[in-house]
C-alpha cells in the first residue's frame, strides 16, 4: 500500500472511531431524561405569564437544569459503573460499557456543574440557589439518600419541586402552591412507580442490582402508590377549581382534569405486571417494561404524548378565550 493511501486510510479510520465515540459521550449525558426538566416550563403556565421574556426564562432554566442534572448522571454512573455492569440494562449505558473513560466523564461533570451554577446566580439570585440545593440534594443522595428507605423516593420528587421552582425563580412568575403540591405529588408517583419496575425487574431477572430494593415490596409500593396518586389528583383539581381556592384564574381549567386522568391511568395500565407480560409476549416491550425509565414511557407511548398534546391545546385555548373575554 503506497504512504499516501495508507495515511488516507488511516484518517478514515480515525473519523470511523471518533463519530461513535462522540455519539457515546452525548449519549451519557442522558439526553432522554432531560424531558423531567420540562417541568420548568408549566411554572409561566400554571401562574398565566405567557410572553416571551417567560418563555426566554424558562429556556435558560432548562438548559441549566439539563447541565446539572447531566453532571450526576455522569458522577452517579461513575460511582456505580461496577453495579451497573452487572445490571441487565444499566450495563449498556456508556461508562459502564467502557465506551467513555472515568477520566473524561469527571470532567464533563464539573465543567457542566459549575457552569450551571455560575451562570444561573448570573440571572437571578433564586435560580443560582435553586440549582445549588438542586446540587447538594443530590450529592446526599448518591452518597447516602439513595440507600435509604423512603427517603430515597423523597430526594426524587424533591427535585421536580425544585425544577418546578426554577421555573418560577426564572421567570418572576407569581407562584402557584397549589401546583407545586402537584408538581410533589406526580413526582412521588413517578418515583413509586420507578422503585416498582425496579423491584419487578430484579425479581424476573434475579440479577444483582440496587441494594435499596431489598426493604422495599411490592405490596408496600402499591399502598405508596394509592396514597400520592389521589394527592395527585385532588390538588390538580383544586388548582383548575379557580381563583375562589386561590388557583387558576378561571373555573374552565376544570376542563383539562380529564387529560390528567387518563394520563395517570394511562401510565399505571402500562406499568401493571400483567400487561407487561402481554406486551413482553408480543415482543413489543422488554422484560420489566418502561416504567423503570418513566421518560421512555413519555417518549414512545402513543396514547400518553397524544394526552400531554391534547392538555397543552386544552390550556390554551381557555387562556385565549378567557383574553377574549369569551369566558371568565
Amino acid at each position: 500500500m503506497k504512504p499516501s493511501q495508507s495515511s488516507v486510510l488511516k484518517r478514515h479510520l480515525l473519523v470511523l472511531i471518533a463519530i461513535p465515540m462522540k455519539v457515546a459521550h452525548i449519549a451519557a449525558l442522558r439526553p432522554r431524561q432531560w424531558t423531567k426538566n420540562l417541568v420548568v416550563f408549566a411554572a409561566p403556565l400554571f401562574s398565566f405569564s405567557i410572553n416571551l421574556q417567560s418563555f426566554l426564562g424558562s429556556l435558560l432554566a432548562f438548559v441549566l437544569f439539563c447541565c446539572a442534572s447531566s453532571s450526576f448522571y455522569l458522577l452517579n454512573d461513575i460511582a456505580d459503573v461496577e453495579s451497573d455492569r452487572q445490571h441487565p440494562v444499566k450495563c449498556k449505558r456508556p461508562i459502564a460499557a467502557g465506551l467513555v473513560s472515568i477520566p473524561v466523564a469527571l470532567g464533563m461533570a464539573l465543567v457542566l456543574l459549575s457552569s450551571a451554577v455560575i451562570i444561573a446566580y448570573l440571572r437571578s439570585p433564586g435560580l443560582g440557589a435553586t440549582i445549588t440545593i438542586y446540587a447538594i440534594l443530590q450529592v446526599a443522595y448518591n452518597l447516602r439518600l439513595k440507600r435509604m428507605v423512603i427517603l430515597d423516593i423523597g430526594a426524587i420528587a424533591t427535585g421536580f419541586v425544585l425544577r418546578a421552582y426554577a421555573g418560577f425563580a426564572a421567570t418572576g412568575a407569581v407562584i402557584s402552591y397549589w401546583f407545586l403540591l402537584c408538581t410533589a405529588m406526580l413526582a412521588l408517583f413517578l418515583a413509586v412507580e420507578k422503585r416498582k419496575a425496579e423491584l419487578r425487574l430484579s425479581q424476573l431477572t434475579g440479577g444483582k442490582t440496587r441494594s435499596i430494593l431489598k426493604r422495599y415490596s411490592l405490596p408496600l409500593l402499591s399502598r405508596m402508590e394509592n396514597v400520592v396518586t389521589t394527592g395527585a389528583v385532588m390538588t390538580y383539581a383544586l388548582w383548575s377549581s379557580g381563583p375562589q381556592v386561590r388557583g387558576a384564574s378561571t373555573p374552565w381549567m376544570l376542563l383539562t382534569l380529564p387529560f390528567v386522568l387518563y394520563g395517570i391511568f394511562r401510565y399505571q395500565f402500562l406499568s401493571d405486571p400483567e400487561e407487561i407480560a402481554r406486551r413482553s409476549e408480543d415482543n413489543q416491550l422488554e422484560i420489566g417494561g418502561r416504567s423503570e425509565r418513566p421518560e421512555e414511557v413519555l417518549l414512545t407511548d402513543p396514547s400518553i404524548l397524544l394526552t400531554v398534546v391534547g392538555w397543552v391545546f386544552t390550556v390554551f385555548g381557555i387562556l385565549w378565550l378567557k383574553h377574549q373575554g369569551m369566558i371568565r
